[in-house]
């Protein structure tokens, strides 16, 4: 995979965009996504959630499947009108950015590693996004002053992949992800809203059709893999997704889920690499990622983590996405990982940190209680 500096402007011009007409505004603002260094760029109208997806998104939240993530169900109405989010909006502009999709490398020194997920590898995506996307909105906001814009990066609730898809930026598989024709899944969203009156994109996969076409066809290896059984066609339940458990989750995870997660101590990108979008080919190895975004390291030692005090949480997490992981939660997903590691090979020093941790009353209840169940899933059971 080939890297691109990220030379990117952080501040662009647009001519006086009042005399054009909707077509060549378009192309003006496609033209600095471009200048902006997005690998992809498209526009839609900014339109409230189609009554089928709606009644989806609500089934979904009614059933559960959004785990402790409450603040979905808070925002839902928001969610289902753009609006909420720019009032007045009436186009969104939608980027990608492609991140590195590298294969894992094994640790010289034999340690025991927990992965990281590969988005969470290289700089925080949120604010090399953030940065151009402002950029672009100032811009638009420069060329027609009495127009409103705004930049959102995940931070908003705005349903990004619905409308990448009304934008042309491509589909949504079944594992929920939007998937581009030719080159996966590996990819960073984020949008301007406004109020400008821009003529938006009508790609062939939604144009003239309320559902898009469906990447995925009769494949069903993300479904298959799904080491925890989270997939179904179109839909992942949250509460039972890897991504969601080490990153989302604040308890306890179910223990029954433990064995699962194997060695992803931060996310997990199962579903990604067995998809046969994300297999490398020709096109995709030359296919340029901003060097933001080359991995730092892909995976942290789980006797470092469990080692952890906040300053050393703070320091591994600086300029990464992985900062809101709080430090329990890391640690928590360290006692699984490792948990799972001793299952299969011998580590008396991890086994050791474990047994300490388990038996120690300063440690939180979620950390001893962890601990116990790793412990006892081990043959090993502890006793205060």
């Amino acid at each position: 995979m080939s890297r691109r500096p990220d030379t990117s402007a952080s501040r662009i011009e647009l001519p006086p965009l009042g005399p054009l007409s909707p077509r060549e505004r378009r192309e003006h603002v496609l033209a600095a996504c471009r200048t902006l260094g997005f690998a992809h760029a498209g526009i839609c109208v900014a339109r409230s959630l189609d009554p089928e997806r709606e009644d989806v998104l609500r089934d979904w939240l009614s059933d559960g499947r959004a785990g402790e993530m409450s603040y979905l169900t808070e925002r839902v109405e928001a969610m289902l009108d753009p609006s909420s989010v720019l009032e007045g909006a009436r186009f969104v502009i939608c980027v990608a950015d492609r991140y590195d999709c590298a294969r894992d490398r094994v640790a010289a020194d034999g340690r025991l590693r927990g992965r990281i997920a590969r988005y969470a590898r290289g700089r925080d995506y949120h604010d090399v996004l953030r940065r151009r996307l402002k950029a672009l909105a100032a811009a638009i906001q420069s060329g027609m002053p009495d127009e409103a814009t705004r930049a959102v990066v995940d931070t908003a609730p705005l349903m990004e992949r619905e409308h990448a898809v009304r934008a042309g930026l491509g589909a949504i598989g079944k594992n929920t992800l939007l998937i581009r024709q030719g080159e996966g899944s590996w990819l960073l969203l984020g949008e301007v809203l406004t109020t400008l009156e821009l003529e938006p994109d009508l790609p062939e996969i939604v144009a003239g059709r309320e559902d898009p076409i469906d990447p995925c066809g009769s494949c069903t290896r993300c479904i298959d893999a799904c080491p925890t059984d989270a997939i179904t066609p179109f839909s992942v339940d949250a509460s039972r997704c890897l991504s969601y458990t080490t990153i989302e989750q604040r308890g306890r995870i179910d223990r029954s889920l433990h064995q699962a997660t194997g060695d992803w101590l931060f996310g997990c990108d199962i579903c990604q690499e067995v998809c046969p979008h994300n297999q490398p080919t020709r096109r995709t190895k030359r296919l340029p990622v901003l060097e933001a975004y080359a991995p730092r390291r892909d995976g942290f030692d789980l006797l470092d983590v469990l080692n952890w005090t906040e300053e050393d949480r703070r320091e591994a997490f600086v300029t990464s996405s992985m900062k809101r992981a709080k430090l329990e939660m890391m640690r928590r997903n360290a006692v699984i990982c490792a948990g799972n590691a001793l299952a299969t090979r011998e580590a008396p020093e991890l086994l050791r940190r474990i047994q300490e941790i388990a038996g120690d009353t300063c440690e939180s209840e979620l950390l001893r209680g962890t601990a116990c169940d790793v412990l006892e899933d081990l043959g090993r059971p502890f006793s205060v």
